[in-house]
């Protein structure tokens, strides 16, 4: 049976499986990142498992992957195959392309940012399918964005589209790792939130998910910080909005966990703030943590694509 591999390599762990061409996932294995060991090991643990899923496909199936798709977070050059730079892993210019390639044994590999392939997957197979503009912000330790336009993902002339948690929402607000004041992952992220409901509730161990809770249990603290963060967030889509004109806006990461909890009042945040603009549909992602892995085995089917006989 043909079929590829892909890898989803995350701050903790990485997601692997084996998907055939029609996007079933013949085979699914995670594993511990370890990036306490360093970017060095980090790098050779993705090679060691990626070599593992080509053996198990060949004894499985009797055949050799066709090709394989990495994703990884951080700032990547996909063109040329480079992880170019990832903070939480330690890697500077790791030419992941070549040496994936390499291990395993020449097949054809493809490179993408971790959020653009997991927006890659909603798009076409998940909460985003059939739509012909989208865009996918998953709500986590910080937000991204992956720009959907006719099937594929727009990384921009340098590979930076999408970054809508570094659009100013509060001019003067918290300080952001990215040098400015006011992003919006500052105020409306899960770990924004976490920060804000564990100041409030005097609990430095509660988190996003304790402070979904306690809204729905009608806590006026907990609904206060989090209309605030519900707040944010609306002005950073309709900036989105107004820029891109997506047909469907899709939420991901764990804030959108807390479901209508989230999505009702975010609803009508948007709304109240658009006046010219088309509303898009707003909906959930569908495809949970499996997004990124499925959409590196999407990478991988596209390249074999694109790919002329010699």
């Amino acid at each position: 049976m043909k079929h590829v591999i892909a890898l989803d390599v995350g701050g903790t762990g990485m997601k692997a499986a084996l998907v055939a061409a029609d996007g079933t996932l013949l085979h699914e294995a995670r594993r511990a990142t370890g990036r306490e060991r360093g970017a060095e090991a980090v790098v050779e643990t993705i090679q060691d498992f990626a070599a593992e899923l080509l053996d198990l496909g060949r004894q499985r199936f009797g055949a050799t992957a066709s090709a394989a798709g990495v994703a990884v977070p951080g700032i990547v050059d996909a063109e040329n195959g480079i992880a170019v730079y990832a903070a939480n892993l330690g890697w500077r210019d790791v030419p992941m392309r070549e040496l994936l390639g390499r291990r395993l044994g020449g097949i054809p590999v493809a490179l993408g940012h971790d959020v653009r392939t997991g927006g890659l997957a909603e798009g076409r197979i998940g909460a985003g399918r059939g739509a012909d503009r989208f865009l996918f912000v998953p709500l986590g330790t910080g937000i991204a964005g992956a720009i959907g336009i006719a099937g594929r993902i727009e990384a921009g002339a340098h590979g930076y589209a999408g970054e809508i948690g570094h659009i100013v929402v509060r001019p003067g607000g918290p300080a952001c790792g990215c040098g400015q004041r006011g992003c919006l992952e500052t105020l409306a992220s899960a770990s924004a939130v976490s920060r804000a409901w564990a100041a409030a509730s005097g609990d430095p161990e509660a988190d996003a998910a304790d402070c979904a809770k306690a809204v729905e249990s009608g806590d006026a603290r907990a609904r206060e910080v989090w209309l605030a963060a519900i707040g944010a967030l609306a002005d950073g889509l309709v900036t989105a909005i107004t820029l891109l004109d997506p047909r469907t806006l899709i939420i991901g990461g764990g804030l959108a966990e807390a479901g209508e909890t989230l999505f009702t009042p975010l609803r009508t945040a948007v709304e109240e703030r658009v006046t010219f603009q088309r509303l898009p549909h707003i909906v959930p992602a569908a495809l949970g943590d499996t997004a990124g892995c499925l959409g590196a085995g999407l990478l991988a089917w596209d390249l074999l694509a694109t790919e002329v006989p010699a």
